[in-house]
């Protein structure tokens, strides 16, 4: 670009005389008759000329300002929110809640806690294609304006999952509410939050029942071997995902997300990485005969894939979801969630067994003892623990079963 000769300077500035001065480029400085000096930029768009102002364009714009200050509005404010609501408008919930999730997503405790932010919100991408994937529970408001998210859009999400899932959605509930309330902050949104609980939703939704065990319906423990039993005669995926799940005492991400490289089987031991564990520490969890034979019985459908994972889902290298386990207890009609097989072992380790109780929230991998009291506690006792889940395997497991009673592989 030519250098242009006659540039304003500083001191030109400082001394100029009213009146409109070029600096070049559709640059000007404008001097009033006061003295008082702002600048100006003048340019074409698609062949006229922008930056002028009729008088009676002026006149009106003024009278428009005036009428803010009467009914009390600062009309600088006014066009600020103006400007801003055009911004909202080119924002979804999707795109913003991405961006949400971006930037809080450091302070996580691990893989697993991101994936449930993006998929409850519906943000998940695909690995291979980059899109946004067709899951989570967002999927109607994704696509929506976040001006345009009101009441009726939040209950749209909440209602389908309020009665069936309480604790996803109270989760759900909270990362929208969080979401939005971000987009105030930002000035995308203005108003109430329509996700808030208190004084808002509380009004239109039940409230959730405080369950007396860890917030989880548990099977009582004496029940465990019968509904093992029906496992057995439901040759499905779930059905050995859910099985391999009470054997383990694991929590649901544990279980779906393993795979074979975490396995060991001549010293039967399952490692699970420090980023899929809540407590963020790598757990060894010992492996029993029937586990070591669920991996057998899944083989041929992880062949067919392609996948290393232990219980595939219907996409290749995607682990099966934690709703087709929570479906399956649904038609075997039992009223209880998966992670509530977890108090059922808890329970029936303090009530039927000599084991002591620090063995067993090992087995959980519940952080057990203050910092100093672990740093005493070297070691995991595995081979205590193994001895915990063989009998916890003996209890459950039907009387007299061997391989040959079982269903055939299961196959993709």
């Amino acid at each position: 670009m030519a250098r242009l000769s006659n540039r304003l300077t500083a001191r030109g500035v400082l001394n100029a005389k009213a009146g409109m001065h070029a600096d070049g480029e559709g640059l000007y400085l404008v001097v009033t008759s006061t003295g008082a000096k702002r600048w100006s930029f003048i340019f074409f768009w698609q062949g006229k000329r922008t930056g002028d102002v009729s008088l009676a364009e002026a006149r009106e714009a003024a009278g428009e300002a005036r009428r803010s200050v009467r009914d009390g509005i600062n009309p600088i404010e006014a066009r600020k929110a103006s400007k801003g609501a055009e911004e909202a408008a080119t924002y979804t919930f999707g795109t913003f809640a991405e961006e949400v999730v971006n930037s809080i997503e450091s302070g996580f405790r691990n893989e697993v806690h991101k994936a449930q932010w993006r998929t409850s919100l519906s943000v998940q991408r695909d690995a291979e294609t980059g899109e946004w994937s067709d899951t989570g529970y967002c999927i109607s408001i994704r696509d929506k304006a976040l001006p345009d998210i009101g009441t009726d859009e939040v209950l749209a999400v909440l209602r389908p999952i309020w009665g069936t899932l309480p604790e996803t959605a109270s989760r759900v509930r909270g990362r929208i509410e969080r979401v939005l309330d971000a987009a105030r902050v930002r000035g995308l949104r203005t108003g109430e939050n329509p996700a808030r609980w208190k004084g808002h939703l509380a009004a239109l939704l039940s409230k959730r029942q405080k369950l007396t065990r860890g917030h989880h319906r548990a099977l009582p423990y004496a029940e465990v071997p019968g509904l093992v039993a029906r496992l057995h005669g439901q040759p499905s995926m779930a059905a050995l995902a859910l099985e391999w799940t009470i054997l383990a005492a694991s929590r649901t991400t544990e279980a779906l997300h393993a795979r074979l490289p975490e396995i060991d089987r001549e010293a039967k031991v399952w490692t699970i990485p420090a980023a899929r564990m809540k407590a963020g520490r790598e757990h060894r969890a010992p492996l029993t005969d029937r586990m070591l034979e669920i991996l057998d019985l899944t083989a041929d459908a992880r062949e067919a894939m392609g996948t290393d994972l232990l219980f595939p889902g219907a996409k290749a290298d995607r682990p099966m979801s934690g709703m087709s386990m929570t479906m399956l207890l649904r038609r075997l009609k039992v009223d209880v969630t998966v992670h509530g097989f977890r108090s059922s072992f808890r329970d029936w380790v303090g009530e039927e067994t000599d084991f002591a109780s620090e063995i067993a929230e090992a087995a959980l991998a519940h952080v057990v003892g203050n910092a100093t009291e672990r740093a005493y506690r070297r070691g995991d006792a595995l081979e205590r623990r193994r001895r915990l889940m063989e009998a916890w395997a003996a209890y459950v497991l039907p009387k007299g079963a061997v391989a040959d009673d079982e269903p055939e592989a299961i196959a993709a």
